[in-house]
């Protein structure tokens, strides 16, 4: 990439290439039909880098100019790169002020045959925040795979990008999977949570191929998914509260099978 001092200056909001980030980012139908995505901030670029997904073109903002990191970082980039004044910056990003820097990148594309050890399947879940945080999880649990139903947030918007925190890229993603067809055909435990569940979660044994599945955040798990495990279970609440929001029994689920493997292995 060309020294930080001789990248092209990009000083308005009303530039083509400005207004096409624009469109990136406001738009999950624009990013699914570019097959792309835009990271913000460092943190998201280096785990994309060292993960082998490969910029095709960075924004950087001009007030990071000294920001060593960024400069470290520029340094390891093959692709062109613009700078873009810090208030045309500030319209195109999701974030409350300019990131140092903004990649355009390739959506990934799972490459997996086999049937994963772990698998985490989500029904039309809405909120990106819920969503990249059961990612974050089920990257740090050990999982392997993710499924995606049609009607679930676009996994690779900004706001699930920053929630996942680089999760992304050590998880293979499905998106529009069909969850039936793919539950139905996993040999292993089938775990699906239910408020009114017959079976609790700590009796399940986890240690095994697990595949776990998560419902939409008012509406639940729907019934012709729940017909397709053996049984509802449950988390235990012995406390007032009604029930767990969605990525905080994600995170009860998953780290109960990586404790009981942790106990099985001695």
């Amino acid at each position: 990439m060309p020294d930080f001092d001789r990248l092209k200056l990009l000083a308005s909001a009303h530039n083509d290439t400005v207004k096409q980030l624009s469109r990136l980012i406001d738009s999950a139908r624009e990013r699914r039909r570019a097959g792309l995505m835009l990271l913000e901030g460092i943190h998201l670029i280096d785990a994309a880098l060292a993960a082998g997904h490969k910029p095709q073109v960075v924004y950087v903002n001009p007030a990071a100019e000294h920001h060593l990191e960024l400069r470290a970082l520029l340094s390891r980039l093959d692709c062109p790169g613009y700078l873009v004044a810090e208030g045309a910056l500030s319209r195109v990003t999701s974030l409350a002020s300019a990131p140092e820097i903004l990649a355009v990148v390739p959506r990934p594309e799972p490459n997996w045959t086999k049937a994963p050890e772990c698998a985490v399947l989500l029904e039309d879940l809405q909120d990106p925040g819920n969503l990249g945080t059961i990612l974050r999880c089920a990257a740090a649990a050990g999982a392997a795979a993710v499924y995606l139903s049609k009607g679930c947030a676009d996994v690779f918007s900004p706001k699930v990008l920053r929630a996942g925190m680089g999760a992304h890229f050590a998880l293979e993603i499905f998106e529009d999977a069909d969850l039936a067809a793919v539950l139905d055909a996993f040999a292993g435990a089938k775990v699906v949570t239910a408020l009114d569940g017959a079976v609790s979660l700590y009796t399940v044994d986890l240690t095994g191929p697990t595949a776990f599945v998560f419902g939409n955040e008012g509406a639940g798990v729907s019934p012709s998914l729940q017909a397709l495990a053996p049984a509802r279970v449950k988390i235990p609440m012995p406390g007032s509260a009604e029930s767990l929001n969605v990525a905080m029994a994600a995170t009860v689920c998953l780290f109960e099978r990586v404790r009981q493997r942790e106990a099985a292995a001695g």
